[in-house]
């Protein structure tokens, strides 16, 4: 809400705050200083968990929440409520029974949205809820118990080596800016998949393959290594070992066997919502460790973008799914880039303290990485591991309190 002089923000501790940023203590020239007491104007405690994203609209006073509660909320800073009080607080837009992470909407069409969280699918929701008009433009009709109506679904085909589910999740959604209906969601341990809302839905079910790279993957087989001496304690610890082995192994089952069920429960939601399937995968980012999001960037949306655990972020052509660039963006993880909204300027963020900018050279950047794009692709695509030593390590750096800054600051 920049045009307008106020500032949003949300964290952790399920608190919508709203500060005035022309209300700022003088600075010294080099750095502007807030105190809550000074810039603070409200304090939105209508959410029951972390909030994850703020949507702003074009307008000072509206802008929408989306949360771990599983709601999204649109605020209206003109008509003032007590959260404290027992149902003072607005009707949600809409309530779905898993957590949701992230939520995007396009300036050409503002009365659709995308949310996603932990659940294989995105959904897109048409604010508009006028029956006759979505019974026309998408078939399905208008909701009479909620404020807004889900009217298509994004999934993305099974690929070859996943045996389950086990409770996908999507931690980024972006509705181009350009087109107002090109949708990109990034999922948590895959890649970075395009749909198109104008696309026909699919009848493809989820337990379809999808093709995939020829980037090859580890294997780890266990190995047992005989002894021609080998003595009957030894069978008997072997014995032994193998008993262990049989009861983690059936404790591993039962744990995936709860995990599958919770995510057919969440996959389940809304089944007869005609489902949309991706146009293309970009591939090449890692998105394990932190929360990703993920972008449209260029004048046209051309060109599409992402974090990734490695420290880098990648640039991908958005016609052709090529890789076009790798930049070191953070000393640990990158997992915001945001476009300037007139100047070829990005800004990057991630666990680091600070933010980088990042604006075109006219000689090569000592911050690209595209001569290690093969090996840099090959390890982040490699299967994740139950312990990383190198994620170990950065931690343990983290709290000796060494430095895992970007090292071209």
């Amino acid at each position: 809400m920049e045009a307008f002089g106020q500032s949003v923000t949300v964290a952790g501790d399920r608190q919508v705050r709203v500060s005035d940023i022309g209300m700022a203590l003088s600075g010294d020239g080099v750095e502007t200083r807030y105190t809550t007491r000074d810039c603070l104007k409200g304090v939105l405690r209508c959410h029951t968990d972390r909030v994850k994203r703020i949507v702003t609209e074009d307008s000072p006073a509206l802008f929408l929440t989306v949360s771990e509660d599983g709601s999204i909320r649109q605020h209206d800073l003109r008509t003032p409520h007590n959260c404290r009080q027992s149902a003072a607080c607005p009707t949600p837009l809409l309530k779905l029974n898993h957590d949701l992470s992230t939520m995007s909407l396009s300036t050409l069409t503002p009365y659709q949205f995308v949310v996603a969280g932990d659940s294989p699918y995105g959904y897109l929701f048409d604010r508009r809820n006028i029956g006759r008009r979505l019974e026309e433009e998408w078939g399905v009709p208008s909701s009479t118990d909620e404020v807004t109506t889900c009217v298509r679904r994004f999934g993305r085909p099974r690929r070859e080596e996943e045996k389950t589910y086990r409770r996908d999740s999507i931690t980024g959604s972006r509705m181009s800016n350009y087109t107002g209906h090109e949708v990109l969601l990034s999922y948590s341990g895959d890649a970075v998949y395009i749909f198109s809302t104008l696309d026909s839905p699919c009848d493809t079910q989820l337990s379809s393959t999808f093709a995939t790279d020829s980037t090859p993957r580890a294997t780890n087989p266990l190995k047992i290594n005989s002894n021609a001496k080998t003595g009957s304690n030894q069978d008997a610890s072997l014995d032994n070992k193998s008993s262990e082995e049989d009861q983690e192994e059936e404790e591993t089952d039962r744990d995936e066997l709860e995990d599958d069920e919770d995510a057919e429960v969440e996959s389940n939601y809304l089944p007869d919502v005609p489902t949309i399937m991706p146009r293309r995968r970009y591939v090449g980012a890692r998105n394990v460790e932190t929360v990703k999001d993920v972008n449209f960037i260029g004048p046209n949306d051309e060109l599409v973008v992402s974090g990734s655990d490695d420290g880098n972020f990648f640039v991908w052509d958005k016609s052709s799914a090529n890789l076009r660039g790798v930049y070191e963006g953070d000393g640990r993880v990158v997992n915001v880039i945001e476009g300037h909204p007139s100047l070829p300027l990005l800004a990057v963020s991630g666990i680091d303290t600070t933010v980088k900018l990042f604006a075109p050279s006219r000689g090569p950047s000592r911050f690209s990485r595209i001569g290690n794009m093969e090996k840099i692709v090959e390890a982040n695509t490699r299967p994740v591991q139950s312990f990383d030593l190198r994620v170990l390590l950065a931690e343990a750096m983290i709290r000796s309190g060494s430095s895992t800054e970007c090292v071209h600051q």
